[in-house]
């Protein structure tokens, strides 16, 4: 490994009450890339904010290729060398694609703006990542993925020698994810020193040569060999606590069968689907992406109209033709995009908790705002959503308290069917924690947990059962006790097969 290229030496940054990094030291080579990883608020973006001049640190010395610095501004880390590709893309989206590109470097004839000069150093980059966008083409009609794509081209014309990637998959597809692990391999080739920041293990194993954790705003450790370090192991440095402890696995008597599908079929299901879920369950479904298992949650909560089977909820019969008939039937769905489907993100915490409730049991053209008010906070306290009050906006919270805030708003509702398609994507180890235990608790209140996951660990860990969905029909069904992750795949995979394993229980498909 070469000399460093980038050195952060005893960090230090305070904001009012809080520690936000105290005393954090990482160094990051040419050629190498350095996975950055922690719980949230463990002081990841704080750090990144610090190396891209957006906070001043407070204490310590950042060092590029032996030279230090303190930067004050986006302006002086950029002209150091550095570049970073936030979450956020910071794009001007109503500007074409070579204008982004050239944005704060202008290229010039005289006192004019060189347009030539400019859509020539646009292609250039854009050859350079392999990508055909035309440099004329505005922003907003691109895809995430190449928006992301015109971020990185803008270090590149900045001959940026360290890119931090803050991030960067979160919403990406898998084709587009594929592309961008390519360009950070082929920047790592280059020579320039990689960050990138991730909660995804299966990223970070495959990309990253080397990793730092951080808790609480503090360095926990450097594993400079990706490969002498386990995920349980990451896990918990990250938590302060073991991987069995972050799952803890509660089981639960079940009851009587509360859920009854048979024959469903609808768009994004390529056969139809018959399956039993019962009281207190955590029924988990797990497949690939494009498996199926997002569509059925829709089918089943009326998102969708169904074209044929039955639902039987309690032993009535209940297909949805919209949300609130499956809501009135005491269904609650939260979302894979939560985002985007999920919550109301200028509405109040108390707003997003009482919703549903509201729309259940309408008071006429008057809210109880003072009942309201009561029925949030009691919720936000039992789930101990983390914020401010009930009145600040949800887009403020973390994504593991907005989450808590959605399953707040099914309690409202005195929702007895939960639908949670993957309830902790995004959200750190010790959220996801909180999660489990909250999951934990509501089944064991008699409540039924339809749990979709792509994360194998998780459906492994919290779930009593598991039904594998390929291809848009059920490929098989698991108990607690039969599943592995070999036995997962095996269903999984498009050439699965049970090849007579006993403990590859076949399901029905209507």
């Amino acid at each position: 490994m070469s000399p460093p290229l980038l050195e952060l030496e005893e960090i230090g940054k305070s904001f009012p009450g809080v520690i936000a990094l105290d005393g954090v030291s990482v160094s990051v080579s040419g050629g190498e890339i350095r996975a950055l990883m922690g719980e949230n608020g463990a002081g990841k973006s704080t750090l990144l904010k610090v190396l891209g001049g957006e906070h001043r640190q407070d204490g310590g010395t950042i060092r590029v290729a032996g030279e230090a610095f303190s930067f004050f501004g986006p302006a002086e880390p950029a002209a150091a060398g550095i570049a970073i590709i936030h979450q956020e893309l910071h794009l001007a989206p109503d500007m074409t694609v070579a204008e982004n590109l050239s944005l704060g470097a202008m290229p010039r004839r005289g006192p004019f703006l060189d347009a030539r000069a400019m859509r020539r150093r646009a292609v250039a980059v854009l050859k350079t990542l392999g990508e055909d966008i035309h440099p004329d083409t505005k922003v907003k009609d691109l895809p995430i993925g190449r928006r992301q794509m015109v971020e990185i081209g803008k270090a590149l014309l900045r001959d940026a020698r360290i890119i931090a990637f803050d991030e960067p998959t979160s919403s990406l597809s898998a084709r587009e994810t594929e592309i961008l692990m390519r360009i950070i391999r082929d920047l790592k080739a280059q020579g320039r020193a990689i960050i990138y920041v991730s909660h995804r293990m299966e990223e970070v194993f495959d990309l990253c040569d080397s990793v730092s954790i951080l808790r609480d705003g503090r360095l926990v450790s450097t594993h400079a060999d990706m490969k002498a370090v386990s995920q349980d192991q990451l896990i918990t440095e990250m938590a302060g606590r073991s991987i069995a402890d972050v799952y803890n696995y509660q089981p639960r008597d079940l009851g009587e069968t509360t859920v009854s599908v048979r024959g469903l079929l609808g768009p994004g299901l390529s056969r139809p689907v018959s399956f039993e879920a019962r009281r207190g369950e955590v029924l988990g479904f797990f497949g690939l992406v494009g498996a199926g298992r997002s569509e059925l949650m829709h089918l089943i909560y009326g998102g969708v109209r169904a074209e044929a089977g039955d639902i039987e909820i309690n032993g009535a019969r209940m297909l949805a033709k919209a949300p609130p008939e499956a809501i009135a039937a005491g269904l609650g769905l939260a979302p894979e995009d939560r985002k985007g489907q999920g919550i109301i993100p200028l509405a109040s915490v108390r707003d997003n908790i009482v919703m549903a409730d509201r729309n259940l049991k309408g008071r006429g053209p008057l809210r109880d705002t003072g009942r309201e008010k009561r029925l949030a906070r009691t919720l936000i306290e039992t789930l101990r959503v983390k914020t401010a009050s009930a009145e600040t906006p949800i887009s403020a919270l973390s994504g593991g308290n907005q989450q808590k805030a959605i399953l707040a708003r099914w309690l409202a509702a005195e929702a007895q069917i939960l639908l949670l398609d993957e309830p902790t994507r995004g959200i750190d180890v010790g959220s996801r924690s909180e999660i489990y235990s909250l999951m934990y608790s509501l089944a064991a209140e008699g409540r039924t947990l339809l749990v979709v996951s792509s994360d194998m660990p998780e459906v492994l860990g919290v779930c009593d059962r598991i039904l594998v969905m390929r291809e848009g029909a059920l490929a098989g069904e698991l108990s607690r006790e039969a599943a592995t992750p070999d036995a997962l795949l095996r269903l999984a995979l498009p050439a699965a097969s049970d090849n007579g394993d006993p403990t590859l229980k076949a399901t029905s498909h209507g």
